[in-house]
């Protein structure tokens, strides 16, 4: 595959770099971190990935840098957030399942706490006792109150959403009926937002004015900006929803080719790979009616208009930096926190009736202020192309994310690499890089869980062998080498698990477990292995299905449950 070198190479010539010109050789030298964080991006949506949404400073930040086209995360948002800032499995962390969705045979056990606990180091935490001054903007979702608020793990200054999303303008309503508003904690206090608040506007604007009031301190920064675009309710600014009017009128097959031909020639994909769109049972666009039609265009151009103004206040962010002299030393990392969002929030419960009674979502007013749409399973496959499923599932289109890296001084840009990383990495590789210690036990007069990521400079061990596990909702998989086991309830799977060669079948289109039932084998050792070490109390699907969120997929009455 074109333009294709080892992340350990890239990286090493950029820290070479970094050291010859002394950037890294005193303490107040350290170099800045800056960590953007997409909620539920998909995997080829920007342009640096296929995508034809136009990001224009995160294209220029590949070209930069490294494109990591296997880079993983957990199936949904707050196990992620939790194994990123921790550097340990989300079963250890305490999102061993989504505070909103623990079972009652989860309750109260280790692991479960529905919160990140306090069992784990965190990476504010961290770099805060190394001298940083620690940052962060947007979605929190590791904790409700305010002794779990990122003001009590870590961060020096913070202006957080609690929950797991909410409207992206200043009626601060939250996502689901049963817990209507969105809560805002400004350094750990709850606050109203101010008037004009436009979610990816606000955020940027509030992580400038962080950084700039500590410019003249001789000390590092850690940023996180976590985003909450392009999160449903989909809403953007009007300019933007104007600019993607008749963009997406051929549908979700022809945008889905057209992407999946740009990825093979940029070298993402390999020439063999076709997209794996296993909801065989929804409509095509040819089946949809005129009308259907129009709806499901204007869904997909409110999404890329919302991707398109989260990338226009990176750029905002990168400018400026650039501005103050900071970008140079800066270390940056984007990336997603799980793939595609293409279920449906009308499910959860209450909230059909909710959108009906609270919400205009007619044609003229989707992605408004008052409006509370999201754009479904059909184009969440497009997002997820050339992957199978989305956000909630662990096949490759809920676990694999676009991700970008570029360190200070880093003069070879524009690369992929296509090694296998963990979003547990993230943690020890910004150690490495700002030459900290990793925590020991006991950590701050706690005891903590041993660091399971590891830095992607770390050559000395060898990444293939290591077993990488995964469970949400009952849904569960292991990743060893190029072998991986899945197992998905039926309609999603065959509700037994599944074994591919992702080597050969990078969409898990052939399962392989009658002819390798050796390897099968030992990868279902690795995952008795690994609830062990991690405490994994896995959920029935049989009652999560209950809950209806990623259980239930339907569009225009078709349903896929």
């Amino acid at each position: 595959m074109k333009n294709k070198r080892s992340l350990f190479c890239h990286l090493m010539l950029a820290l070479t770099t970094l050291t010859l010109t002394g950037l890294a050789s005193a303490e107040n030298e350290k170099p800045n971190i800056l960590l953007i964080v997409a909620d539920d991006l998909g995997y080829s949506d920007i342009g640096a990935f296929g995508g034809e949404i136009e990001t224009p400073n995160l294209d220029a930040l590949a070209e930069s840098g490294v494109r990591l086209t296997s880079f993983h995360t957990a199936p949904t948002c707050s196990p992620t957030r939790a194994m990123l800032l921790s550097g340990t499995d989300s079963h250890q962390a305490g999102l061993g399942n989504m505070a909103e969705l623990l079972q009652p045979e989860q309750q109260g056990k280790p692991g479960y706490e529905g919160y990140l606990n306090t069992s784990v180091a965190t990476l504010p935490e961290i770099l805060h006792d190394a001298g940083y001054n620690t940052y962060m903007v947007g979605k929190w979702h590791l904790g409700r109150t305010e002794d779990k608020s990122p003001a009590a793990r870590g961060f020096d200054k913070s202006f957080a959403l609690i929950q797991g999303g909410a409207s992206h303008f200043d009626d601060q309503r939250a996502i689901i009926s049963v817990d209507p508003k969105a809560i805002y904690r400004d350094n750990g206090k709850s606050v109203e937002l101010p008037e004009g608040f436009f979610s990816s506007d606000f955020y940027t604007n509030r992580m400038i004015r962080y950084i700039e009031e500590d410019i003249t301190q001789d000390k590092p920064f850690f940023a996180y900006v976590a985003y909450t675009a392009p999160h449903w309710p989909l809403q953007a600014p009007d300019t933007y929803l104007q600019k993607y009017q008749g963009r997406y009128d051929e549908g979700y097959e022809a945008i889905r080719t057209a992407r999946l031909k740009r990825m093979k020639q940029m070298g993402l994909i390999d020439e063999a790979v076709n997209a794996n769109t296993p909801l065989t049972q929804l409509p095509r666009w040819e089946e949809l009616s005129d009308e259907q039609k129009r709806i499901e265009a204007r869904r997909m151009e409110v999404y890329a208009a919302m991707v398109d103004n989260m990338d226009h206040n990176i750029g905002r962010l990168l400018t400026w930096l650039e501005e103050q002299g900071k970008l140079d030393n800066t270390v940056i990392l984007f990336m997603s926190d799980n793939g595609a969002d293409g279920n449906s929030p009308e499910v959860l419960p209450g909230n059909r009736e909710w959108f009906a009674s609270e919400y205009d979502n007619s044609f003229e007013n989707m992605g408004r202020r008052d409006s509370y749409i999201w754009y479904g399973a059909q184009w969440g496959q497009v997002s997820a192309t050339p992957f199978p499923l989305f956000k909630g599932f662990t096949s490759q289109g809920g676990i694999v994310t676009p991700a970008i890296v570029r360190l200070p001084q880093q003069t070879h840009g524009g690369r992929i690499d296509d090694s296998f990383i963990s979003v547990m990495d993230v943690l020890p590789t910004f150690l490495d890089v700002a030459d900290i210690v990793p925590p020991q036990s006991p950590y701050n007069g706690r005891d903590i869980h041993p660091l399971q990521g590891r830095s992607f400079l770390d050559t000395g061990k060898d990444q293939q062998a290591r077993a990488i596990g995964w469970e949400l909702f009952g849904r569960s998989a292991i990743r060893k080498g190029d072998w991986k086991i899945r197992l998905l309830e039926q309609p999603y799977g065959n509700g037994d698990w599944a074994l591919y060669n992702l080597k050969e079948d990078p969409t898990e289109g052939v399962n392989l477990a009658q002819q390798h039932p050796e390897k099968l084998a030992e990868l279902i050792g690795e995952w008795e292995g690994y609830i062990e070490r991690n405490g994994v109390f896995p959920s029935d699907p049989q009652q999560m299905k209950k809950i209806g969120y990623s259980f239930t997929t339907c569009l225009f009455e078709r349903c896929v449950e």
